[in-house]
């Protein structure tokens, strides 16, 4: 559970750093006469980019953890018999979570309270759903998404989920390291 939920803080990185450019407020003068307003206004005028240049630095360390872990040891290798490339989910979450969250106003409190609710709201439902995997933020780290049927040494799965830095065709023989249920990251095994 506590993987799933740095998984989609994780998915959440884009979003921070959009916010920070759509709310950011630096002030800018031209003219001879300009003075500087003084650094407690600026971070008064910068509350929200702030906490998201915060929330960055935590997505950061989340996925320090999550590469960490995946170095870890594997599971008996498996052979891919059927592969589906589904890349496409992370346009979908991207293009149905993140895009419309950046046009909240968030110059009120209520905004804020708001967005953050919906963002609890949207955690729950991608960790109980397992959704957690689409996550635009691993793709930008050139991780892959599949939906294959394996062959194991105990019997074949059907329609599990592969996470992958590697591109995966069927016949591969590949480790694999559980995330959660049916999601697994894998590495293709550099001896075929």
């Amino acid at each position: 559970m506590k993987d799933k939920i740095e998984l989609y803080f994780i998915s959440l990185g884009l979003l921070f750093f959009l916010l920070i450019l759509t709310t950011v407020k630096f002030p800018i003068c031209f003219e001879r006469d300009c003075i500087f307003i003084g650094i407690i206004a600026v971070i008064k005028n910068n509350i929200v980019p702030l906490f998201c240049l915060g929330a960055i630095f935590i997505v950061w360390i989340l996925y320090s953890r999550f590469t960490y872990k995946l170095k870890g040891g594997t599971d008996l290798p498996i052979q891919i018999e059927k592969i589906e490339n589904i890349n496409y989910e992370y346009l979908t979450f991207l293009t149905t979570y993140i895009i419309p969250l950046i046009c909240f106003n968030l110059k009120s409190l209520r905004d804020i309270i708001v967005l953050i609710v919906l963002l609890i709201i949207l955690g729950c439902l991608f960790v109980k759903t397992n959704l957690y995997y689409a996550n635009p933020s691993l793709a930008l780290m050139g991780y892959h998404i599949y939906k294959a049927d394996v062959k194991t040494k105990n019997g074949n799965k059907e329609n599990i989920i592969l996470i992958a830095k590697e591109k995966i065709e069927k016949g591969d023989s590949v480790f694999p390291k559980r995330l959660e249920d049916n999601v697994y990251y894998i590495i293709k095994n550099k001896n075929e």
